[in-house]
């Protein structure tokens, strides 16, 4: 499993092997800088990292700098010397093997999941964790994180770098930065930071692919996998349970990206897309693509085609063409030793081949199209496969056994059988299964009538010694044993021998069982009496085979072949006893041909079926045997395996060619023709081919000598394997744990002390020395007598190991001494005798014995503590405190041994355990000592657990909160105190103002409401601001009865749903307050406002978010009053007095500019106001056409009505109504300059007729008269004189604003006293000049600042002057519109014409015209 830099040569031809670690390989990464592309690297269990030369297979550096397991591992692709590695406890080494350097980082105290440098920064690496979270860092002597990518809620498996330098902007990322409200008016704005930055994609278990942008720290995409439904047949509900997302962006791409999938799937992304769907899925046909997790992603350019590989949990390696998205071709490997193959007898050709990788092939061996026609069977099977066996006459049915004693079925014939898991037997075996065999059925089964029982029953044997009989059609049923039968049948009351071996005659007569003491048995069906017992093998049996029915010569078909451990091989001939068989039993001891040659155990047998009394025969001597039996001769042996023969077959169809499988991970198809040698190797040979397959390292075999306690790796990967975890382990399977040594000897090792040693007397041991982990845990607890422990003589080379096992001795030093030489030992007993003497005399006892310190054991007390002493004090210096515990334990010692251990911080559980003795005192302060131990090895949860054994409850809940393990604090505290314990409350608090802190709001929300205080949690939730929070926010108060704070809440959140324009949204939110159905009703107005103006203005732009409207029945034909009141009425259900009276109230402290008129004629004095406030607020705002179009939907007839409505008396009113039609003149004014009317309208003059003029002309000239209301000379005047004002204010800001920038200067540049700078700047202020236009003429003049105090105080009198009435309301530029008239030409009237130029001449400058002109031109 490659990184992506992985040649091309290492996939078309296997290179070699790279050995020197000693534990599981956790990753690789090949070296992609030119010139260096054979040298790679990889990670282990064993905590090192090994520099490999690929070419010469050699290794050239590492370094084992981390203290946990290494999880992930990559090759700078620009720094040609730098490794980058990460460990489960977060630490990141980065390694310059060039000149041996290295750093350490400690981002973040999580597991790293997975790593990778980036293609166009040297300094930056990106980091996935088990937790969901992705960080990018600096790896440079900023040593900093430069980014915190929070979205993934699940383990990153893959990260990847666009190979694409830059963030170019495209529609998809667009319109998801604009749903967050992150880019202004729907555009981005290019910057330097996206050319230099780019793009990250992880892939989650989360079911998601994120794309982040480097140079904004954020996501801007998010891909949800499809629910994609393989092809083939229904999925596997596990499936989606085991995922595993890997992701690939392919070199030169920035817009497309390989991800899997569920089930095997890959999905090609293209980012540029709109809509949803932006995934094509590889594989246009059936059996493309993976039918398991695919792990790994890689791509390679070829020429001119660029070729994507990947690699799947089902083991195959598929090479895919990116352009046409099919997959080119599939080279199936196998991740497990071959246990069995087995040939269908229905369809010709196609083998079933079990491996130890927990999954089945079926290769058909005769495809035309494809070489590694191969399908994959691995539901339900979550141990090795050991046993197969097809049904002799349903196509398809195919019977398999397992490590773990599971025996089920598997349809492969069927169109949908790919995914369709098997039918499993209710009925376990205790161990491993051997073998399967289909047979007539026996008693119970025997007993039923014709139809009513299958004609073929399945049989199994397996490592208990026990053959069940299985109904294939009620495989749910119970099975039987087959032994009950054998005793009733033959009367037997004696033990029967353990089963290993059972093959049924091909005409279902006779039934053979090979047992664990070397006998055969032969019975007759169906009631399996039994005929003879061949006692020819001593040990125990691992093949029988029936030779076929079909030859030329019928009594060849009484052939019974049967290999054992002893190497040979016998084959009787039954002929004579089946035909005539004596009343009882007889037994066998003459072969009828002996096969000898092989030198180790027999571990299958094939007979040909297209030659008669013609064998094959597979051992672990690493060869396979073609043997002529009539002949007893040796007649080919194939040697091309590179380890031990495990499963043997002879084609069906080419009567040259014969099928091994072996635990060197493969199954070769080869020719008895071609082959060289003749008979198994012998001697030298036999030695040398021992040596080739021999090529471990030796480390492994020192790992086997240490207990099965001492190696959690190992057996934490066995459970993965009996488990539903999914994860990378998964394909390591048989990479560390055993196969059992293909043989069956090795399968029934019953406890875990005896694994390694049935493998260290084992000579081809030594081939694969991993297998010694082979057992899973079934086997491990399993308690029965072992069936196969007949081991060959010469394999007691490696007893010297098993001393090594034994435990330590305690008492080392007498033990020593009782074993020197003959005469020392005599002079011991000698001064024994002296001592116990000299003690019975009542005599001081022989200094001799301070010698022999060792003969305490045989004298007094206290000679006995002087020998525990001195044994104590040597496991002291030898460094093993536990077994001076142990005595000081056995001596009674145990306080000292307590204070002791406390001192040098060397307490243990065994030691607090037993402390009790000592006394409860003792006890207390032993578990608090040790307590303290554990916060120095930052074991607080453990400390705070200890402290709870001896009642100090506060105490651990203190330990917890202060090292931030709030929630076991918690815990603890919520178990253990009263419910109102302030603590509690503490603990919630001080956690949720951390997670506060750390932006985690939603926690710190459930924090505060454990706390009781649902106001902060609400708070707390608002705090993010967005949308959904603040929603969630608004719920959470008015569940908790803070209605005034849910709807401050509601409100914020429908404001900013509006600017989104989700119109429906906000009503949603608003709805369920009553407070703020008077913001309902103005929202309503709004969105009917908003509505009517872009149906009447539509835009031609296409917004990215487009407004999200009612679908409200609208009555057109009605005003725009009518229709909101009508909305209000029928939709918002105003249609009470109460209703609009509190309506009413709401709307009047709503303060909006268009809510009085709408209810009730009565307001029309406030509304004219509020009409004015929002016209001159859009006249403000430069939106004209904004201005024009509320005049036209809110008065559209004008305000020719308007005075009518009003009350006379009101002065406000009736000033406001005037500064109303005002602005709807100018808004008419405008109107009319910008559409004149067309010529052919306009009649011509007559000189002598009287003047006619067009309707057109008329009626223009009718509404330009309408327009006199905006030539009002006090207007002009009030708007002249506050030009002044503003004109004087401005010149007085920038001679302050000088002044400033002169007196900074100043002070930078003298360092004069204080009263010298103030003097010097009152003179720079008397000297400062302006250009100050006059308002009757343009001449430029300096002028100082008391002069311009005097102006401003002179244009604020005059301001003063002006009736209040005027300046309380706006009111058009006159100017502007005296200009627009002449502008107009002959179409204005004259006496308009001659008002507007007075004014003009009164009020008006060059200054002024120039203000009015561009101000006509703005609008």
């Amino acid at each position: 499993q490659g990184e992506k830099g992985f040649p091309w040569r290492f996939f078309a031809v296997g290179a070699g092997e790279l050995i020197g670690h000693t534990d599981r390989i956790s990753g690789f990464a090949f070296c992609r800088c030119p010139g260096q592309s054979s040298l790679c690297a990889s990670s282990s269990d064993d905590g090192s990292v090994k520099i490999w030369d690929a070419e010469a297979l050699a290794p050239v550096a590492g370094y084992s700098l981390h203290q946990n397991t290494i999880s992930a591992l990559h090759w700078s692709p620009l720094v040609k010397d730098l490794i980058v590695s990460g460990d489960e406890k977060g630490i990141i080494v980065c390694y310059w093997h060039n000149r041996s350097d290295s750093q350490h980082f400690f981002p973040e105290p999580r597991t790293i999941f997975c790593l990778t440098c980036s293609p166009h920064h040297e300094n930056l690496v990106a980091i996935g964790y088990k937790d969901g979270m992705v960080i990018i860092i600096d790896i440079s002597r900023k040593r900093e994180v430069l980014h915190r990518l929070r979205g993934h809620d699940d383990e990153i498996h893959c990260l990847a770098w666009c190979p694409v330098p830059g963030e170019e902007r495209l529609p998809a990322w667009q319109d998801e930065l604009q749903e967050e409200g992150e880019v202004p008016n729907g555009e981005l704005t290019q910057s330097t930071a996206m050319k230099k930055g780019c793009y990250l994609a992880s892939g989650s278990k989360d079911q998601t692919i994120r794309i982040w942008s480097c140079t904004r720290g954020r996501s801007v995409m998010t891909l949800k996998l499809p629910p994609t439904k393989r092809r083939g047949g229904a999925v596997d509900p596990a499936v989606k349970e085991r995922i595993w997302l890997t992701v690939h962006w392919p070199s030169g791409r920035s817009t497309e990206i390989v991800s899997s999938c569920f089930g095997g799937e890959l999905l090609l992304w293209d980012l540029s897309q709109s809509g949803k769907r932006k995934w094509t899925l590889l594989g246009s046909s059936e059996g493309q693509n993976h039918s398991r997790i695919v792990f790994n992603l890689s791509s390679v350019k070829l020429q001119d085609k660029e070729l994507l590989f990947s690699i799947s949990m089902d083991r195959d390696v598929k090479c895919w063409d990116l352009s046409t998205l099919d997959c080119s071709w599939t080279m199936p490997s196998l991740g497990g030793f071959v246990y069995s193959l087995a040939f269908s007898p229905v369809d010709t050709g196609c083998l079933a081949i079990g491996v130890g990788d927990s999954m089945i092939r079926v290769w058909n061996t005769l495809s035309m199209n494809n070489i590694y026609d191969v399908k994959t069977f691995w539901q339900s099977i979550k141990s090795k496969v050991t046993a197969l066996s097809w049904h002799p006459t349903k196509e398809g049915c195919l019977a398999f056994g397992t490590d773990d004693g599971k025996v089920g079925i598997f349809d492969t014939f069927s169109s949908s059988a790919k995914n369709k898991p098997p039918q499993i037997s209710s009925t376990y075996h205790k161990k491993t299964v051997y073998t399967l065999a289909w047979g007539p059925p026996t008693p119970p089964l025997s007993s039923g009538g014709e139809g009513e029982q299958p004609s073929v029953t399945l049989y199994s044997c397996a490592g208990e010694g026990i053959v069940f009989q299985h109904n294939p059609w009620k495989l749910n049923g119970e099975a039987n044993d087959i032994n009950k039968v054998i005793r009733d049948t033959n009367s037997i009351k004696h033990k029967l021998p353990a089963r290993t071996e059972i093959s049924w005659k091909p005409d279902g007569k006779l039934l053979a069982l090979g047992n664990e003491d070397g006998s055969i048995e032969i019975f007759q069906a169906p009631n399996l009496k039994l005929l003879c017992t061949i006692q020819q093998h001593h040990k125990l049996i691992n093949a029988i085979r029936w030779h076929h029915e079909h030859g030329s010569q019928p009594e060849l078909s009484y052939l019974i072949a049967s290999g054992s451990i002893n190497a040979t091989i016998y084959v009787h001939n039954l002929k004579s006893i089946v035909e005539s068989p004596s009343e009882n039993p007889l037994t066998i001891t003459e072969p009828f041909r002996t096969l000898a040659g092989h030198t180790a155990k027999i571990t299958s047998l094939s007979w040909s079926p297209h030659h008669e009394g013609r064998l094959v025969s597979a051992c672990y001597d690493g060869t396979a045997q073609v043997w002529d039996v009539m002949k007893e001769e040796p007649l080919c042996n194939y040697r091309g395996h590179q380890g031990r023969l495990l499963s043997v077959q002879w084609s069906p169809v080419d009567s040259d060619c014969v099928y091994t499988g072996a635990d060197d991970f493969s199954v070769h198809k080869w020719h008895i023709s071609k082959q060289e040698h003749t008979r198994p190797p012998q001697g030298k040979k036999s030695i040398e081919l021992e040596k080739k397959r021999s090529m471990q390292p030796k480390v492994k075999t020192k790992k086997k000598k240490k207990p099965i306690e001492k190696s959690p790796a190992k057996q934490d990967l066995s459970d993965t394997m009996n488990g539903d975890e999914s994860g990378k382990e998964m394909l390591l399977e048989e990479n560390g744990v055993s196969d059992h040594e293909g043989e069956k000897a090795a399968q029934e090792a019953e406890l875990p002390d005896k694994v390694s040693t049935t493998v260290s007397k084992d000579t081809f041991s030594s081939t694969y020395d991993y297998s010694s982990f082979s057992l899973p845990k079934p086997f491990v607890t399993q308690k029965a007598t072992p069936v196969k422990k007949d081991l060959p003589k010469e394999k007691t080379t490696s007893d010297a190991s098993l001393k090594k096992r034994k435990p330590r001795s305690i008492l080392p030093f007498s033990t020593f001494m009782d074993h020197r030489s003959k005469d020392e030992l005599h002079q011991d007993c000698l001064r024994l005798a002296a001592c116990l003497k000299s003690t019975d005399n009542n005599e001081d006892v022989s200094p001799d014995l301070k010698d022999r310190i060792h003969l305490g054991l045989f004298t007094d007390r206290a000679s006995l503590h002087k020998m525990i002493d001195v044994e104590g004090k040597q496991h002291l210096e030898n460094g093993h405190p536990e077994l001076f515990q142990q005595l000081m334990l056995w001596k009674g010692d145990m306080k000292g041994v307590l204070q002791a251990a406390a001192e040098r911080g060397e307490l243990t559980d065994q030691l607090v355990a037993i402390s009790p003795m000592v006394g409860y005192q003792a006890w207390v302060w032993t578990v608090e000592a040790f307590a303290k131990q554990l916060c120095f090895q930052e074991q607080y949860v453990k400390a705070a657990s200890h402290l709870l054994s001896i009642h100090k409850v506060y105490e651990a809940v203190e330990l917890l909160k202060v090292n931030h393990f709030y929630r076991e604090a918690i815990v603890i505290a919520k178990a253990r105190l009263r419910p109102e314990d302030p603590v509690l409350r503490d603990l919630y608090t001080s956690w949720a103002a951390l997670l506060e802190k750390d932006g985690h709001y939603s926690m710190a929300a459930k924090c505060y409401l454990g706390a009781s205080s649902p106001y902060d949690a609400v708070k707390v939730l608002a705090k993010k601001g967005d949308v959904t929070s603040l929603k969630t926010a608004a719920e959470l108060a008015l569940i908790s009865g803070e209605e005034e704070l849910s709807a401050t809440l509601s409100f914020r959140c429908a404001q900013d749903l509006l600017l989104s324009r989700n119109w429906v949204g906000t009503q949603a939110v608003l709805q369920q307050h009553k407070t703020l159905f008077g913001q309902r009703l103005v929202f309503c107005l709004n969105e009917l406002l908003c509505k009517c103006l872009s149906e009447r203005n539509p835009s031609d732009r296409k917004s990215p978010v487009p407004p999200c409207y009612h679908n409200w029945e609208l009555n057109r034909e009605t005003s725009f009053f009518d229709m909101v009141i009508e909305v209000w009425q029928n939709v918002l259900g105003m249609d009470s007095t109460e209703q609009a009276t509190c309506a009413w109230e709401q709307l009047k402290t709503i303060n909006h500019a268009l809510w009085c008129f709408l209810y009730h004629t009565a307001t029309w004095d406030e509304a004219v106001k509020s009409i004015l406030g929002a016209v001159s607020r859009s006249y403000d705002a430069g939106n004209f056409t904004l201005m024009q179009e509320i005049c036209s939907i809110i008065l559209p007839e004008g305000c020719d009505n308007l005075r009518h409505k009003l009350d006379s008396t009101n002065s406000q009113s009736m000033d406001a109504c005037r500064s109303l039609e005002g602005f709807v003149a100018y808004g008419l004014l405008y109107d009319l300059w910008w559409n004149p009317p067309k010529d052919s309208l306009v009649l011509q003059k007559a000189e002598n007729d009287s003047r006619t003029i067009s309707v057109d002309l008329v009626d223009r000239q009718s509404k330009l008269r309408g327009c006199q209301v905006l030539l009002s000379e006090e207007i002009a005047a009030l708007q002249n004189t506050q030009r002044d004002i503003a004109e004087v204010q401005q010149i007085l800001a920038d001679m302050i604003r000088q002044h400033q920038q002169q007196r900074n200067n100043l002070q930078e540049n003298t360092n004069g006293s204080t009263q010298e700078s103030n003097l010097h700047l009152s003179k720079t202020v008397t000297h400062v000049t302006c250009s100050f236009l006059d308002s009757k003429d343009e001449v430029k003049e300096p002028i100082t600042l008391p002069e311009l105090t005097k102006q401003l105080l002179k244009a604020k009198q005059k301001l003063a002057e002006f009736p209040d009435n005027l300046k309380v309301f706006p009111f058009p530029d006159v100017l502007e519109c005296c200009l627009v008239l002449l502008h107009i030409g002959s179409q204005c009237p004259p006496e308009l014409r001659e008002q507007a130029l007075d004014l003009l001449r009164k009020d008006g400058s060059a200054n002024i015209y120039k203000k009015c002109q561009n101000q006509s031109q703005t609008v």
